[in-house]
């Protein structure tokens, strides 16, 4: 759902602590896998090719999004008309002119070059985008338990690599776009928060009231704990 955090490390609190969410991945091994940890992508944010300052700009362009539910209700409720695409045609689609941008992790845009033909990137942060790392629940049942420490430490060692990785590369990354060309901004995100309000409501309508309200709870809970430094 988009806005649940503002920092990395309010992401990391709700992953590795949130009842709720510990309570479902308890459940996983049911369904053949469990998570060890959580690896980093980042937060999602906008490349476009005209400038992107508020949900009003957004209702003139066509936004490529991958097959996601609530990613899509949330370009939607932002203002965007959605195309639905695969990754490896965003690139050439934005520079014909089929759509006029993407969303993704600061990494992605980069290492995709999706900032050469959508230079402006808008900072925008509306998704957080953890990466579980799991395991087939067969397996982890074939491992003796000294094995199973061992993948254990290696999860939470990789997943501590991961994470510093991730939030340790933004700057430098957004530095050398820059360099290249690409416009980078952090817009007032109030207009946007607004903008996805109807969302929480859908997601509710789809996913069940009881487990919106409690992954929203617990991520208001952290955000209080846990402010972002102006």
């Amino acid at each position: 759902m988009p806005f649940l955090v503002d920092t990395y490390e309010q992401g990391w609190e709700l992953y590795d602590n949130s009842d709720w969410l510990q309570g479902e991945f308890d459940k996983l091994p049911e369904k053949g896998f469990r998570v060890l940890s959580t690896w980093e992508a980042g937060f999602r944010s906008f490349t476009t090719n005209e400038p992107l300052a508020s949900p009003e700009d957004a209702q003139s362009m066509k936004m490529r999004v991958f097959p996601n539910d609530m990613i899509r209700w949330s370009m939607e409720a932002i203002g965007f008309q959605t195309v639905v695409m695969p990754i490896t045609d965003v690139y050439l689609s934005i520079q014909q002119g089929i759509v006029n941008g993407q969303e993704n992790p600061v990494d992605t845009i980069n290492s995709l070059r999706f900032y050469e033909v959508a230079p402006n990137i808008t900072l925008t942060r509306h998704v957080y985008s953890p990466l579980p790392l799991t395991i087939a629940e067969k397996t982890w049942q074939s491992f003796s338990d000294e094995d199973k420490e061992a993948v254990r430490k290696a999860a939470t060692e990789s997943a501590a690599f991961s994470r510093n990785l991730v939030k340790s590369s933004v700057d430098s990354q957004l530095s050398q776009m820059t360099e290249d060309g690409a416009k980078v901004s952090v817009p007032e995100i109030g207009p946007f928060r607004e903008a996805v309000q109807p969302v929480y409501a859908k997601a509710k309508d789809v996913y069940g009231e009881e487990a919106v309200n409690n992954i929203l709870s617990d991520a208001a809970a952290i955000r209080d704990a846990l402010p972002a430094q102006n």
